[in-house]
């Protein structure tokens, strides 16, 4: 196993297992479509929507593309969903997040149908997630499975400290990790004494939005550290929410920033539009 779990390469692997799933499928008459859109011009959004077409593009997934401007209202939104949500020849709807302060984002993200929400922000997935059952995972906490299994690292038995308790990463992360048979301990910024239950982790999932907050105390030896953070330092240099350098002497393995869970992201969501097709045409 390798102390750096390549990113980059796992999710080229991924993208390489789509295009060909993609190819069979257009042999059966069958396409795959994403919907993005995105209301305002936030700069991060942007590099993220970009990243997004590519990836469609290199799949051969068709991409529909809606650029709002800052000032659509709420119900031009939920109109445009509506719109997508009726459209057979869609398959993936995605807001982009964050959304202007205007517009409710859990309206937004209730009105998206749970069989075109790719993102799996929709309560009705993140139930049965919960639950155990079939649905769309949250692609971030998804590719960290990926990364895990991809790297030959076992989960199960394993106690796994997932810190940070978002709706988005740390509490679909946690359920995701009992779903593979791991002990979990989810901490957050009421967690007593941090450190202390951080350096029980097998496997430590970052996700607490603080660059660098994560070093050499909080980790034990021969730990796997999956960094979900991304900040830019002065001098634009990226960070993640683990101090790297601190930490790479005491673990097994762990995920760099950039070019760990980052492109898995990316890489989930185009799973989920083709299961998405595919779950359509069953």
């Amino acid at each position: 196993m390798d102390k750096i779990i390549d990113g980059k390469k796992i999710s080229s692997d991924i993208k390489e297992e789509l295009k060909e799933e993609v190819r069979q499928l257009t042999e059966k008459g069958i396409s795959v479509t994403l919907a993005v859109v995105q209301v305002g011009n936030d700069s991060a959004s942007t590099v993220y929507v970009g990243n997004k077409k590519k990836a469609c593009e290199y799949i051969g997934i068709g991409s529909l593309s809606y650029e709002l401007k800052e000032e659509t209202t709420q119900e031009e939104l939920l109109s445009l969903i509506k719109e997508l949500n009726e459209r057979k020849d869609v398959n993936g709807i995605l807001v982009q997040l964050p959304l202007p302060k205007h517009i409710k984002e859990d309206v937004i993200i209730k009105a998206i149908s749970p069989e075109k929400d790719v993102d799996g922000f929709h309560p009705e997935n993140v139930g049965l997630l919960s639950t155990g059952q079939k649905g769309f995972v949250s692609c971030t906490p998804a590719g960290v499975i990926e990364l895990l299994k991809r790297s030959g690292i076992t989960i199960s038995g394993k106690e796994c400290v997932v810190i940070g308790r978002s709706n988005i990463v740390g509490k679909p992360m946690a359920a995701l990790l009992i779903r593979e048979d791991a002990t979990v301990t989810i901490c957050h910024s009421k967690t007593v004494d941090l450190k202390k239950v951080a350096k029980r982790a097998d496997i430590l999932v970052a996700a607490i939005g603080k660059p660098k907050f994560i070093n050499s105390e909080f980790i034990k030896e021969g730990a796997v550290v999956i960094d979900v953070g991304i900040h830019r330092l002065e001098g634009k240099k990226l960070c993640g929410d683990v101090d790297y350098d601190d930490v790479f002497d005491l673990v097994s393995a762990i995920t760099p920033v950039p070019g760990g869970v980052g492109p898995m992201t990316i890489a989930m969501l185009m799973k989920n539009c083709v299961e998405s097709a595919k779950l359509k045409n069953e």
